[in-house]
């Protein structure tokens, strides 16, 4: 059945990954009428399946991406101020080990990297003695010398959907769960056909603009469209593994590889420890992307070589995998997917009278408001829009927690709710930040929030997700809505299940 909405946006976004909710979102600030369509769950695709970290990329100094190093910088700053709920100061601990980088190097860089932009919250970097500072309890005895510096780790999935909600809150509608079919050129409009995933009905709309934003889907619809690409995209698969909590405190290590690359491992929601990542080519379809048992073998010998006490294949809990979509800039570093560019670039498509179409390649998770910012820019020079943007001061949907920042906020939210267990109340803030409160308006006790579903998720949240957020199934909820697939048992998972199947659910376009 074909649904003729006879809605005409200023622009509208194929993708609903962090770049495209990001520019969905800046361009509902500017007063645009926007659109965007996504044909999985928001971030289901890569935006889920990040390293988590939100950082200027130490590593990049070595491939001479000093803007991208800065720029992130710079964002890393920026979203600890528009999302302090979803964003969280990490200390990392970079053990020196002779075989590979020289010290020397490793204090110049951090150095360079502490002064390439403005920190108002995070430490500098400094050297410490790890068979003196708590940091080495955790290691092998062979490691003395090491760097601690300062980066960020972050909630991936939640940043998609607090993009999404700032989109919402400047108008946009959001076609959730409806897969892009094809777009034409009508002189000065777009005439885009999607199609509902639940029941295959198409639904036809028009735009003034369009931007491709589809992530590692991004050549094949721009295809659909006839739209030529000069890029060569190359999808390069990252994984991580979660194992019980290793070590006490909240600092990270940042570990020099024996192939020389750098792995991560850092705490991970509260009682977990993260391990990742890794840099492996991926030719088959993106959504058929899953860790193998080679990266498994890679990321335990790596972090056993640190580690003190070892972590086996029996300590993992869970895994992932996502597939980058990264782009070729020529010359040698093309021929390493360790050194090919994580930054951003774009390809425009317009012509005199003719709807233009941006589309997006690459990106990273830290600088996906200056993408937005920097798309909108390409866009305006061709239409007659607001060139400025609000973004660098917005604060998104939940970070409106105050001037005396997330920790004052918790306190304070915890008082205010002394029914909520500890733990529950911290995770409220961290998931949902000042947006918590609209959820549990005029709750007064546990029993408020209707049938405990399995460890702290009760009905009224589910309904929350599910009215809000736009969660349908057991993965939304469980794995990009939050991480409570961590810590539900299998039946409390059937029981989540066998209540979503029961429930009526709201269209899913608003």
């Amino acid at each position: 059945m074909s649904e003729d909405q006879q809605k005409t946006y200023d622009l509208f976004v194929i993708g609903g990954g962090i770049n495209g909710a990001a520019i969905a979102c800046d361009a509902a600030a500017r007063g645009l009428r926007v659109g965007l369509s996504e044909m999985q769950d928001f971030a289901e695709g890569t935006s889920s399946r990040s390293s988590k970290l939100i950082h200027g990329g130490l590593r990049y100094l070595e491939t001479y991406d000093f803007k991208l190093v800065r720029d992130a910088l710079i964002e890393r700053e920026i979203l600890m101020r528009r999302t302090p709920h979803l964003v969280w100061p990490l200390r990392l601990v970079l053990p020196y080990v002779a075989s590979q980088r020289p010290r020397w190097m490793i204090r110049l860089g951090l150095l360079f990297y502490d002064y390439l932009a403005h920190r108002k919250v995070l430490k500098r970097s400094e050297a410490i003695d790890l068979h003196k500072h708590p940091a080495g309890g955790a290691l092998k005895n062979d490691y003395r010398h090491a760097f601690a510096y300062s980066d960020c780790r972050g909630d991936d999935a939640r940043l998609v959907i607090a993009n999404l909600l700032g989109a919402k809150r400047g108008g946009a509608d959001i076609w959730a769960r409806h897969r892009f079919v094809t777009a034409a050129r009508d002189g000065e409009l777009w005439r885009i056909t999607l199609e509902k995933v639940s029941d295959g009905g198409q639904v036809t709309l028009q735009s003034r603009a369009l931007v491709n934003a589809a992530g590692p889907w991004v050549v094949d619809v721009a295809g659909r469209m006839k739209v030529p690409v000069g890029r060569k995209l190359r999808l390069v698969r990252g994984s991580h593994i979660v194992v019980p909590r290793q070590w006490e405190g909240e600092h990270g290590y940042f570990l020099q590889t024996q192939d020389g690359r750098l792995m991560e491992a850092f705490p991970y929601e509260r009682d977990f420890t993260s391990i990742g990542t890794t840099d492996e080519p991926w030719e088959d379809a993106p959504e058929k992307v899953a860790i193998s048992d080679q990266e498994i073998d890679y990321m335990l010998a790596e972090v056993n070589g640190f580690l003190r006490k070892p972590v086996t294949r029996a300590d993992i809990v869970w895994s992932y995998s996502g597939v980058r979509p990264l782009f070729e800039t020529g010359g040698g570093r093309d021929g390493d997917l360790s050194t090919l560019t994580r930054d951003y670039s774009f390809e425009i498509d317009h012509g005199q009278g003719q709807a233009p179409v941006l589309t997006v390649f690459g990106g990273k998770l830290t600088t996906h408001r200056r993408l937005a910012e920097h798309a909108m820019q390409k866009l305006c020079a061709v239409m007659p829009w607001p060139a400025n943007s609000p973004s660098r001061t917005d604060i998104l949907p939940g970070g409106d927690v105050g001037p005396a920042g997330i920790e004052a906020y918790r306190n304070s939210f915890k008082q205010r709710f002394p029914w909520l267990p500890e733990t529950q109340a911290d995770r409220y803030v961290q998931q949902f930040g000042a947006r918590a409160e609209e959820m549990l308006n005029g709750a007064g006790n546990l029993a408020d929030l209707g049938p405990l579903i399995g460890a702290d998720l009760h009905q009224r949240e589910v309904d929350y997700l599910m009215d809000t957020e736009w969660a349908r199934t057991v993965e939304d909820i469980i794995w990009r809505r939050s991480k409570l697939g961590l810590r539900l048992s299998p039946v409390e998972i059937g029981r989540l299940a066998a209540y979503l199947k029961d429930r009526p659910t709201l269209p899913q376009s608003s």
